[in-house]
């Protein structure tokens, strides 16, 4: 739970507010889907005991839409040729508001829940004997699980125009639901809007930012306000009134939208949808954490600053990075060690405990890695490609960073390490967002990491996500982030590719294929499938899967094959077929990354089936022929469609610092921009520089191009 919705854990009582603009659709009809999804919503509260009380706004303009087609079914053609009037809102009202609720009652009797109907008057309020009596009738009407549904009774009302004053009679819908929140005492009041929450500029723009937790002295001056509702009397101006007059009378109140069919229950699990008002917001001082777009566009800054720095002052930055992390492991180890035995406490997964743990040679090669990385040959700013257009006129492709990366990693902290150092080295920004089991050990590597960057780049040049609640935000700036790299679960990184318009890289499943052909040393054949599968089983490159010809079960290498990974401990599923030659249980799939000592084994006739079974059944990631046959070696590394493809050699070695990259910051199986390991160059890009003396283009008019090629200078 957000701890800026911590107060939602009290609540039993909740006023909800729904408005014109959520209940009809953009031509005047009812959105019967959304009134659906308000109704269920509101049903499942009351079966969770929660007292529900709904202001619901829409009458007069369900009553308009029905005399404008009463209207018209009574004219003649004569009539509509003359200019019509705009309808009466009270009597859009009086008819609106019975269809309204006649409606109303129809879902919620589908539901097997009653509601009730109460029209008020803002003179009402005046009445202290009318107060009274409202309470008392809401009351029990709750006690019988009854849902009061309140509106304002536009048809018989003496007002002229909004008005506000000091005895708290409403002015519009959204003040009748903040003033009805203190008289029934409610614990929250949730204003339901046609966009997500409170912005601060008008949601339109794409400067605008979604403010989750609104703090009155720090932005009553600064939101901009766009259009009032384009059906209704408010608008969010209105809303964010009625907001500010509950809370800081000691109502809660979140503004959040009523688009989506869950937002209403998500308000009571605390998670940090909306925008909230507290009154005692500006005490939060976890609200002084960086909004996500404030830490996005500090680490394009920073990333700009390290750009401007020499190669050296670059190079001595990941020296000192690494030599920190060497003069804190204990510290660092102390603290991953509470991460871990949490993990065990909490009964994960042990692939998972294995990926989360720090041991001392990890560490120790996390070091190397980040001192391979500093010697490197400097990737920024170098020279592509150099090309004469025209006479004095020099073209030049230059290598450059990509801007900001977004990383989101589960329980791997060595991996921020890694990419950490990946990042400095590009030249690129860095928002780093781990597992929550990795917490301790992410916070303790991060604050080892950017305490030894210098002033003149800053240390929000790597800014630490640590709520998950703000990776939406982050998955909606594809105006200052570049690039997300999703590692995790195939859950994880399809969620993220399914939620923002920035370019993901990565890869879902590591489902690795080793394949032993008829013609295999089979002594190399069994050390390479053991290191396959046992060296690290929960990496992603790790095998899976076990393809051997058929000819080896009969000459005995199957035998030998398995046994070898039976002495091992690995678990064995079988095919069709290898289940029936191996007399072992079979598997009910073949696309499973199993991640521990388990494998899938299955018999194929020849090279051409194991590449079939592989396009069929595999994830693109890394596969491995073993042939002492060189024209089967080739047609297995010329046809597998894979980021990684290996003859005689184990899957283990798909890796980026294996690769002599110095670290990785994922393994991509997409075929656009880097594919494989992803190092230092799969995190740069180019620009051009064209140099001139005074070209001008004029129609191509007196330019004779040249386009000769020219050698590259270091």
């Amino acid at each position: 739970m957000d701890p800026t919705r911590a107060f939602v854990r009290s609540v039993k009582r909740v006023v909800v507010k729904v408005g014109t603009a959520v209940v009809t659709r953009s031509d005047g009809r009812l959105a019967l889907g959304r009134l659906g999804a308000l109704c269920e919503q509101l049903k499942e509260l009351n079966n969770m005991d929660y007292e529900v009380i709904l202001v619901t706004s829409g009458a007069v303009g369900l009553g308009r839409q029905r005399l404008r087609y009463r209207r018209l079914v009574n004219s003649s053609f004569s009539d509509l040729q003359k200019p019509q009037g705009d309808l009466d809102g009270k009597a859009c009202a009086a008819v609106g508001q019975s269809s309204l609720m006649a409606l109303y009652d129809i879902m919620f009797s589908q539901l097997d829940v009653t509601s009730s109907q109460l029209l008020v008057n803002d003179g009402f309020f005046r009445d202290t004997a009318f107060r009274k009596q409202l309470s008392d009738t809401v009351n029990s009407l709750l006690d019988l699980r009854v849902i009061p549904i309140f509106n304002e009774n536009d048809a018989v009302s003496t007002r002229k125009a909004p008005y506000e004053d000091s005895s708290g009679i409403f002015w519009d819908n959204d003040s009748l639901a903040g003033l009805l929140a203190l008289e029934l005492k409610a614990d929250l009041l949730v204003l339901l809007s046609d966009v997500e929450g409170l912005y601060s500029g008008p949601p339109t723009d794409p400067k605008s930012k979604l403010i989750h937790t609104y703090v009155k002295e720090k932005h009553q001056r600064e939101i901009t306000f766009g259009d009032k509702s384009r059906l209704g009397r408010g608008g969010m101006t209105a809303k964010v009134n009625a907001a500010v007059c509950a809370a800081y009378a000691g109502t809660p109140v979140i503004i959040t939208s009523g688009y989506a069919t869950d937002n209403i229950i998500r308000v009571l699990r605390g998670e940090r949808i909306g925008t909230v008002f507290h009154k005692d917001a500006h005490l939060w001082t976890s609200i002084k954490e960086v909004s996500a777009h404030e830490m996005a566009v500090s680490a394009r800054d920073s990333s700009r600053r390290l750009q401007v720095l020499k190669s050296e002052e670059r190079r001595k930055i990941l020296l000192a990075m690494a030599d920190a992390i060497e003069n804190h492991e204990s510290m660092i180890r102390l603290e991953n060690g509470a991460d871990v035995a949490d993990a065990e406490e909490g009964g994960f997964e042990k692939s998972l405990i294995s990926r989360l743990t720090l041991r001392p040679e990890k560490i120790s090669s996390l070091v190397r890695s980040v001192r391979m990385l500093a010697d490197m040959e400097e990737p920024i700013g170098q020279i592509l490609k150099r090309t004469e257009l025209a006479d004095k006129l020099i073209l030049e492709k230059i290598s450059c960073p990509l801007g900001v990366l977004l990383v989101i990693f589960e329980s791997r902290p060595d991996a921020l390490v890694q990419i950490a150092a990946l990042a400095i080295r590009s030249g690129n920004g860095l928002l780093l967002k781990g597992g929550k089991e990795a917490k301790r050990s992410n916070a303790v590597l991060h604050k080892v990491i950017t305490s030894v960057i210098p002033d003149t780049v800053g240390s929000k040049i790597i800014g630490l996500v640590t709520s998950r609640e703000e990776i939406p935000d982050l998955l909606k700036l594809d105006d200052v982030i570049d690039l997300v790299v999703p590692r995790g679960s195939n859950k994880l990184v399809s969620q993220i590719k399914d939620s923002t318009k920035i370019p993901v890289l990565g890869h879902a499943d590591g489902i690795c294929h080793v394949y032993v052909d008829k013609t295999a040393n089979i002594d190399m054949a069994k050390k390479i499938i053991r290191d396959a599968k046992t060296d690290y089983p929960a990496a992603c490159n790790a095998m899976e899967t076990l393809l051997v010809h058929i000819d080896l079960s009969r000459n005995g290498g199957l035998d030998e094959l398995v046994a070898e990974l039976q002495r091992e401990g690995v678990q064995l599923y079988g095919g069709p077929r290898a289940s029936a030659i191996l007399n072992i249980s079979e598997t009910h799939s073949f696309h499973l990354e199993y991640s521990t000592l388990a494998c899938t084994v299955e018999v194929v006739d020849d090279v051409s089936a194991a590449i079939d079974h592989i396009h069929h059944h595999g994830s693109g990631h890394t596969e491995c022929v073993v042939a002492e046959d060189s024209e089967v070696a080739e047609a297995f590394l010329r046809q597998v469609d894979s980021a990684a493809v290996f003859h005689n050699a184990s899957t283990r070695f798909c890796d980026g610092a294996r690769f002599g990259l110095g670290a990785e910051v994922g393994i991509s199986t997409s075929r656009i921009h880097a594919r494989g390991p992803v190092g230092v160059e799969g995190l740069l890009t180019n620009r051009w520089i064209l140099r001139g003396s005074g070209q001008v283009v004029n129609g191509d008019r007196g330019i004779t191009y040249t386009y000769k090629e020219l050698p590259i200078k270091a």
